[in-house]
């Protein structure tokens, strides 16, 4: 019998071939939803099944939970792309030569995606981060205008600086795990790197880590490495904004603290978790700072990614039970919430014809449904109860006031500077004066409302199978 792995991988790879070459715009758009709902079919039957190691791949409980939520935010990102995509047709943004790349490289971003997410061999882990950032450089083009292609360039620029950097890394723990564990694949896998980690050479390791630090935090989208994402985000398709902060920014991360596990497993090595709770306070404080200072809504969005990027990072450097099993809801809440809110924007965008803040007034009055979308997702994001990223910063706070108190007063200062900046851009958007036109789109609002749904669930109640697998990854992180 063929394991759901299998699936998980060969679906988004043959859709992506196959959606190349179709040129129609419906037909394309339907096969996309098709192969990406498949696809989640896939990752849910992953619990079901066997677990997979070999030197090549592996499914345990750290990746299994990431891949879930990849393969369902792509699913519900892929229905609101239908309708988003079908309006940039229609007013001539787009092209069907373009939108036939558009869909093809959807599902390539996909594909690699799930392969950095299941792939046991670092340098494998590699190549789908590359992969995918070299999709989505594609698609934040797309539009092909100056400012799209600026955007593009600076993204590809950014990214492959880091991705080398990344790579040089990866090379150098392939050179320290060699003389312990032997030429060959073996040397690359990951669980047998943690496994022998503390025979490995810690001089060696601490500077490889240095360059994977800098490589995926690139990737991340941590100040300052972070120059690429506010561009790539409000010049490209807000779908895959969406996708870009609910998704692949996880995956970045989620390699990141692959090597910080393999350092704790040395006594000698340096201080990852001191770095990590740095750069995420820096993250948070600066991008709380320049949410005041942004115009453009979804630029905003973007620098409210970075802001959560850098809690996830403080989160996951404090370390411990509690600060990872933070850590984790604050991912999964991250990724649901903030593609909803993308959602949101991006029709509230075309319906008012412009992505400046000035020119977005009293959503509440001419489109009431997308200013409540957009109000509660402003509220869940901003960690305000019931929704469930209250839960997760309470939780972090909690854990940063008994272990290290003048942390966790930085942390607060920069979660209310970022509440406030939130505040007080919103509501002229959601209740100002209203102005420009009232009409509506085409537009799918299951998807918003569904995420807006299941946060809020996660803040009134979490099944007892979830909170057993938080505790499991937490640690498994330690």
């Amino acid at each position: 019998m063929t394991s759901p792995l299998t699936y998980l991988l060969a679906i988004p790879a043959a859709a992506t071939l196959l959606l190349g070459l179709i040129a129609h715009y419906r037909i394309g758009a339907l096969l996309n939803v098709l192969a990406s709902g498949a696809t989640l079919v896939a990752a849910v039957a992953l619990l079901f099944a066997d677990r997979v190691r070999t030197d090549i791949f592996i499914i345990d409980d750290f990746n299994i939970y990431l891949v879930i939520l990849t393969a369902f935010v792509g699913f519900t990102t892929s229905i609101f792309s239908a309708t988003y995509i079908g309006h940039e047709l229609e007013i001539g943004k787009l092209t069907p030569v373009f939108l036939r790349f558009y869909h093809a490289l959807y599902q390539a971003m996909m594909a690699a995606m799930n392969l950095a997410l299941v792939s046991n061999n670092v340098g494998l882990l590699w190549v789908g981060v590359e992969v995918a950032t070299l999709s989505t450089v594609m698609m934040v083009g797309i539009y092909r205008t100056p400012e799209a292609i600026e955007a593009a360039w600076k993204y590809f620029i950014l990214g492959s600086v880091g991705i080398a950097l990344a790579f040089f890394g990866t090379i150098l723990i392939y050179l320290v795990a060699q003389p312990v564990i032997g030429e060959g694949l073996p040397a690359m896998a990951w669980d047998l790197l943690l496994r022998n980690g503390a025979a490995f050479d810690a001089k060696l390791l601490s500077l490889a880590f240095v360059f994977l630090l800098v490589g995926y935090g690139t990737k991340i989208g941590l100040a300052p490495f972070h120059a690429w994402l506010p561009d790539a985000h409000a010049e490209g398709p807000t779908p895959i904004s969406a996708v870009l902060s609910g998704l692949l920014l996880n995956v970045a991360l989620y390699a990141l603290l692959r090597f910080k596990m393999l350092l704790a497993a040395h006594p000698d090595t340096l201080n990852v978790g001191a770095i990590m709770i740095a750069l995420g306070l820096i993250s948070l404080i600066f991008s709380g700072f320049m949410l005041y200072r942004r115009r453009d809504i979804k630029r905003l969005f973007a620098y409210s990614s970075i802001e959560h990027m850098g809690i996830m990072t403080f989160a996951f450097g404090m370390g411990g039970p509690l600060a990872n099993f933070a850590g984790l809801l604050h991912m999964t809440l991250h990724s649901l919430i903030k593609s909803a809110i993308f959602f949101a924007v991006g029709h509230i965008a075309q319906v008012k014809g412009t992505q400046r803040i000035s020119q977005i007034r009293g959503l509440s009055v001419t489109h009431p449904v997308l200013a409540v979308g957009l109000a509660l997702g402003v509220i869940a994001i901003a960690g305000l109860p019931p929704f469930g990223m209250f839960l997760s910063e309470f939780m972090l706070v909690t854990s940063s006031f008994a272990r290290q108190p003048l942390l966790a007063l930085v942390l607060v200062a920069g979660l209310l500077i970022a509440f406030g900046a939130l505040v007080l851009r919103m509501q002229d958007v959601l209740f100002g004066e209203p102005n420009g036109p009232a009409g509506g789109v085409k537009a799918s609002y299951i998807p918003l409302f569904v995420h807006l749904a299941l946060a809020l669930m996660a803040g009134l109640w979490l099944p007892e199978p979830m909170v057993n697998w938080f505790r499991a990854v937490a640690a498994q992180l330690g």
